[in-house]
């Protein structure tokens, strides 16, 4: 495995503004002053193609350079720079780069259909491994990021399938579900010399073909637990009722007196719709 290392480089301006227009002067000196011709030929050609190595660096990019296939280093600092003519001089950009991937169609752990979509921000760290390691590293950052969305999305359910915390699903754990698929896509694209800084999801929603189907299993869930959170507060208010009833001496009630009277509080309480009372006008029993 490659791995970046530091290039060979001086500053350009240094080399600009002193050692090549010395060069350039000492050799034509030697051209024009007849005492040896071929020195002053030779040396004024190598210095005029001296004058090739200089490159520029912008900003959080990197210049990754070889030498008649060899990697020979990587410069990342910024400005003018000048390095050996005949090194061949490729640009990497390091900035913080976004990949949104398509809506893609995969069965959760129970084989509903969904659809799932992330965001990926990542950077190349390793202009080495990014340059030699893999062909296209935009193109792999594609494929790679795709291909651990589905085997995410496919290791958990939709919906959580109890109200155990432990329970993670795509749903309902947004955090822990963005924690596993950084890593899941870290761990793939780590390879190429990339850095992987957040995963989410962007999109999340069950196939259409059951959409209907599983809006309804939700909106029966949603009662459910509605339903069972008034059964249980009407239970004890029912209770508080002909505990207060008794402690008071208000009234005192037979067992199947009791019984009426939480059978018509109940109704009351868990009903959809207002009572409608009856005005009992006669005496008490």
């Amino acid at each position: 495995m490659i791995t970046e290392k530091k290039g060979f480089s001086i500053n350009g301006y240094l080399a600009f503004f002193a050692v090549l227009p010395l060069l350039q002067v000492g050799f034509g000196y030697v051209l024009f002053s007849e005492t040896n011709i071929t020195i002053g030929v030779i040396g004024s050609v190598l210095t005029l193609v001296c004058w090739g190595g200089f490159f520029m660096v912008q900003p959080n990019q990197a210049k990754v350079m070889t030498l008649f296939g060899s990697y020979v280093g990587t410069e990342k600092r910024n400005g003018l720079r000048w390095t050996v003519p005949f090194f061949m001089r490729k640009t990497v950009s390091l900035r913080i780069r976004n990949f949104e991937s398509a809506k893609i169609k995969v069965n959760d752990n129970l084989g509903n259909p969904i659809e799932i979509a992330t965001i990926v921000v990542w950077a190349v760290t390793d202009s080495a491994e990014a340059s030699f390691e893999v062909d296209d590293y935009e193109s792999y950052v594609t494929i790679q990021s795709e291909s651990a969305l589905r085997n995410l999305a496919s290791s958990y359910s939709y919906d959580p399938q109890s109200d155990d915390e432990s329970d993670v699903a795509l749903r309902s754990h947004p955090l822990e579900i963005s924690e596993k698929l950084k890593q899941e896509v870290q761990d793939r694209l780590g390879k190429a010399g990339l850095t992987v800084h957040e995963s989410k999801i962007s999109h999340l929603a069950y196939a259409p073909e059951i959409a209907s189907a599983m809006l309804q299993r939700q909106q029966a869930t949603a009662i459910i637990a509605a339903r069972s959170k008034i059964v249980e507060g009407a239970v004890g208010m029912v209770e508080m009722a002909l505990d207060r009833l008794k402690t008071q001496n208000v009234v005192d009630l037979d067992e199947e007196r009791k019984a009426m009277m939480v059978s018509n509080l109940l109704v009351v309480l868990c009903g959809d719709k207002n009572a409608q009372p009856i005005v009992n006008s006669g005496s008490l029993y």
